[in-house]
C-alpha cells in the first residue's frame, strides 16, 4: 500500500482538512503519479457541498491533475518513470460498451458507468475514489494524458476539465471559421471556450452578468461583449448567433439566450447539473433551434485539447495557491471572485506531513475492478 496525504471533507458543509490515507500499489496496467498541480473546479465546490445530492463521504476532490510519473506497471507502454503526465475527470470505464468502443468513455453505458477521478459515486454500488487534492494518484494507463512540453505545468490543470468540456461540443458541432459563437458565462469554462472558439476561427461574443469582465473577454479573443443583464443589449443581439455554448454552473434562465440564436442554430449547456427554470418550447420550435447538452469530453478529446492549446498558445488564467488556502478559495469561487482558475501547488502538502493530529481515511484503490469482480462473483 502507498501512504498518501491529501485534503478531504467528511460531510457536507464541513471545511476541507488534511487527512492521511493509502492507495493500492499500481497493477500491471497502472501508472503511479506524484501530483504536482491540481486545478480547483467549480464542480469541486458543488460536490463538497453535496449540491447534486450524490456525494460520497469522505470526499477528496480534484480532477484536473498534473504530475510526474514515478512508477509504471509491467504492461504500461506509453509512459515511464520521470514523464510528465496528466489525469482528467475519469480514471476508468467498462471499455466494452458501444460508447467506450467508439472512444466516448464519458458516456459509458455499463451498469457501473465511468469511474470519476474522485467521488466515484457515479457507480451505483457506492464505491468511492479520492482525487488530486493529494500527493499521489494511481490510474489505468488508458486514462493518463501526455503533456506537451511547451505548456506551463502551472496552467495545464484546468485544460483537463474546463478545456475539454468546452472543446468537445465545439468540435462535435463543427464550429468553424466565420461562424458567430456566443459564450454564456465568463468564468473557468467560459474563458477557455472563448480562446478555443477563437482559435477555431469563430467570431466570439461573450455574454456575462459581470460587465467588469469585458476587458478580459476582449483580451482573450472575444470580438464583442454583451452584459446579459442589460435588456437593450440582449434585444439588439437577437437572432445573431450560430452557436451558443452555455457554461454557467448554476441555475439560471436560459430562454433569453435562446432568443439570440438564428434559425437552425444550436445552444449547448455544459455548466449546470441541476434542474433549470422552465422555458417555452416555442422558442426552439418556431426557429428550428436545437437545445442540447454535452458531458466533459473523451480521453481522445482531452489529449486533443492539450495538443490544441499547445499549438495555438492557449492557456488558462490561473492563480497558484498553497493547499492551506483551499477553503478560502472555495468561498471565492462561490462568490465569483476568482479570475479565472485556482491551481493548487501540491508541494505545499509537505507542510502538514507527519502531523500527529491527522485523521486516517483508510484505503482507496481501483474500485471499479473490485466492483466488477464482486458482480462476477454474484
Amino acid at each position: 500500500m502507498i501512504k498518501s496525504i491529501g485534503y478531504a471533507v467528511k460531510k457536507s458543509k464541513n471545511k476541507l482538512e488534511p487527512h492521511q490515507f493509502t492507495r493500492e500499489e499500481p497493477g500491471p496496467e497502472d501508472v503511479l503519479i506524484e501530483v504536482l498541480y491540481t486545478g480547483v473546479c467549480h464542480s469541486d465546490v458543488h460536490q463538497v457541498n453535496n449540491d447534486w445530492k450524490n456525494t460520497v463521504w469522505p470526499c477528496m476532490p480534484g480532477h484536473e491533475v498534473v504530475g510526474k510519473v514515478t512508477r509504471v506497471g509491467a504492461n504500461v507502454k506509453n509512459f515511464k518513470a520521470g514523464d510528465t503526465a496528466a489525469v482528467g475527470c475519469m480514471i476508468e470505464s467498462c471499455m466494452s460498451c458501444p460508447s467506450c468502443i467508439e472512444g466516448n468513455e464519458q458516456y459509458c453505458e455499463s451498469e457501473t458507468s465511468w469511474l470519476a477521478t474522485y467521488n466515484g459515486a457515479m457507480m451505483p454500488n457506492g464505491q468511492n475514489t479520492f482525487g488530486g487534492y493529494s500527493n499521489t494518484l494511481v490510474v489505468s494507463e488508458h486514462f493518463v494524458l501526455k503533456v506537451p512540453g511547451n505548456l506551463d505545468l502551472k496552467s495545464v490543470a484546468p485544460i483537463l476539465c474546463a478545456g475539454v468540456t468546452t472543446y468537445s461540443p465545439l468540435k462535435h458541432f463543427k464550429v468553424k471559421a466565420g461562424q458567430k459563437v456566443g459564450v454564456v458565462g465568463f468564468g473557468g469554462l467560459g474563458h477557455m471556450a472563448t480562446q478555443i472558439a477563437r482559435a477555431m476561427g469563430a467570431e466570439v461574443t461573450v455574454l456575462s452578468t459581470s460587465p467588469d469582465k469585458k476587458e478580459d473577454a476582449l483580451r482573450l479573443g472575444a470580438s464583442s461583449f454583451i452584459h446579459s443583464g442589460d435588456k437593450t443589449q440582449m434585444e439588439e443581439a437577437a437572432e445573431s448567433l450560430d452557436f451558443i455554448l452555455n457554461t454557467v454552473p448554476e441555475k439560471h434562465e436560459i430562454e433569453p439566450y435562446l432568443e439570440l440564436l438564428r434559425r437552425d442554430a444550436v445552444m449547448i449547456i455544459v455548466g449546470v447539473l441541476m434542474p433549470e427554470p422552465g422555458w417555452d418550447p416555442q422558442k426552439v420550435i418556431m426557429k428550428r433551434r436545437l437545445l442540447g447538452g454535452s458531458l466533459i469530453g473523451s480521453i481522445r478529446e482531452t489529449q486533443e485539447v492539450l495538443d490544441f492549446c499547445s499549438e495555438h498558445g492557449i492557456a488558462p488564467q490561473v492563480e497558484v495557491i498553497p493547499i492551506e488556502r483551499i477553503n478560502e478559495c472555495f468561498e471565492n469561487v462561490e462568490k465569483k471572485k476568482v479570475r479565472y482558475r485556482y491551481v493548487i501547488d501540491l508541494a505545499s502538502l509537505k507542510a502538514v506531513e507527519g502531523r500527529s493530529d491527522l485523521s486516517d481515511l483508510g484505503s482507496v484503490g481501483n474500485h471499479l475492478k473490485k466492483a466488477q469482480a464482486a458482480d462476477q462473483a454474484a
